[in-house]
């Protein structure tokens, strides 16, 4: 399969975003299309180009732009008036997701998890989790880990490592330590027993932690994994601490490296879980704190939210989990499609192993090309190719597949094909200097 290259920006008036929008959106910056529809792998600007989104909302569309039958779901559901806005009272809606949850995802898994409706985007699940974790332990101190990402108010942006971001706070982000995430220091050098000392250290000036909160894949940080046996590890020191262990699988959960939470092949059971993104599968804002049934310690309203009842949102969920998640059919197509990535990128970085390697698990992988200037230069030649994809790490060097799971191996390879060949164009100068 062939992609036509999109056609560029005609007359489609995008000036009221500089006009009328702030300075701090970002994506729109490096895609400055108008776009207007979206189906299934596809996105559609004002003047016909059509784009291979290999984006997906930074996993927030794992099933896709509009699958039928999650759109389906909810337009039956806003034609029979059902409820849009709730709080936290009681609906059909909520009531079917968190049947739905527990008899598919959770059950089978051997999880029992009390669910917290949280405000609507990640952050608020990890806000969520931040307290409950500092209320149940009487702790104030929280260890998160290089590179993390965990969301941009103040508790979970103490727990993000960028600079850039915890820049904008414009207040000390305190009560939070960032030690090394697995790979830090190279592979010889096991990060979790260097944890393990220091909490052991009476002398090592690390307080008794509350909680203990991880990404199983660095999104953001660079598409960094931690190996099953590191997180296992993880999960001992912090029961043997006191901690609670907090997976943040707000970009790597919901598929995207392969089962429905990204811990599942580390055989751990999280005392707390942050959702969030593809959770609803259609788009709509959507989250979710997970804990244990003895952490539920929260007073009535002690934490809360407007926007914390999206029956909307609730109905997609519902829709998506019973759609795909009901056999191990999607999971396993989902585990040869990332085997399919990971063959085309490791074929893409050995043209030149000195300058790229292939970071990520599952539908979460990439090609780090050395530097963001570089990255920069493959991910813009690609847009002009008709191919949305974008950029991760501490210097944006990760150039970064989130490809829709659902998406068919044709348009996949032709998606690849492209990124393959962006890689070539822009690295072929630095081969000639390196000549030179």
């Amino acid at each position: 399969m062939t992609l036509s290259p999109a056609p560029t920006a005609g007359t489609s008036d995008i000036s009221v975003y500089d006009r009328l929008e702030s300075r701090v959106r970002s994506y729109s910056r490096a895609m400055p299309r108008q776009f207007v529809r979206a189906e299934g792998p596809w996105m559609h600007d004002a003047e016909g180009g059509r784009y291979l989104d290999f984006l997906s909302g930074c996993s927030t569309l794992n099933y896709g732009h509009n699958h039928p039958v999650l759109k389906q779901a909810l337009m039956d559901y806003i034609a029979g008036d059902g409820v849009t806005h709730s709080l936290d009272l009681h609906t059909e809606a909520k009531a079917a997701f968190l049947e739905e949850l527990d008899k598919t995802i959770l059950a089978p898994r051997g999880l029992r998890y009390k669910a917290m409706f949280t405000g609507p985007t990640g952050t608020n699940a990890v806000e969520a989790a931040l307290k409950l974790a500092r209320k149940v332990t009487g702790r104030q101190h929280v260890i998160a880990f290089t590179n993390g990402f965990h969301g941009m108010t103040l508790g979970a942006l103490a727990c993000t490592g960028n600079a850039g971001k915890r820049g904008g706070a414009g207040v000390p982000l305190s009560h939070v330590s960032h030690e090394p995430f697995d790979g830090y220091y190279g592979p010889d050098v096991n990060t979790a027993d260097l944890l393990e000392q220091r909490l052991n250290d009476p002398s090592s000036g690390i307080d008794a932690p509350a909680a203990i909160v991880v990404e199983t894949v660095q999104g953001e940080g660079g598409l960094n994994v931690a190996s099953p046996e590191w997180l296992r590890e993880i999960a001992r020191i912090a029961k043997e601490q006191g901690a609670l262990l907090i997976i943040d699988d707000i970009q790597a959960g919901c598929g995207r490296t392969g089962g429905f939470f990204s811990f599942e092949e580390a055989g751990i059971k999280p005392d707390i879980v942050t959702l969030a993104k593809s959770l609803s599968g259609m788009g709509l804002p959507f989250a979710l704190t997970l804990f244990r049934p003895d952490l539920d310690k929260w007073e009535p309203g002690e934490h809360n939210g407007t926007f914390r009842g999206n029956c909307h949102a609730f109905v997609t969920a519902t829709a998506a989990i019973r759609h795909f998640w009901k056999t191990d059919d999607f999971a396993n197509d989902v585990k040869r499609r990332a085997e399919l990535l990971g063959r085309r990128l490791k074929a893409i970085a050995a043209t030149d192993p000195d300058r790229m390697s292939v970071k990520g698990r599952g539908m979460m992988q990439g090609i780090d090309v050395g530097s963001g200037e570089l990255a920069s230069v493959i991910t813009s030649a690609a847009f002009e190719k008709g191919l949305i994809i974008e950029t991760s790490g501490p210097h944006d060097e990760v150039v970064k597949v989130l490809a829709p799971l659902t998406i068919d191996d044709d348009v996949f390879s032709a998606g690849l094909d492209i990124v393959e060949g962006a890689v070539r164009d822009a690295m072929t100068p630095v081969f000639g200097m390196a000549a030179e």
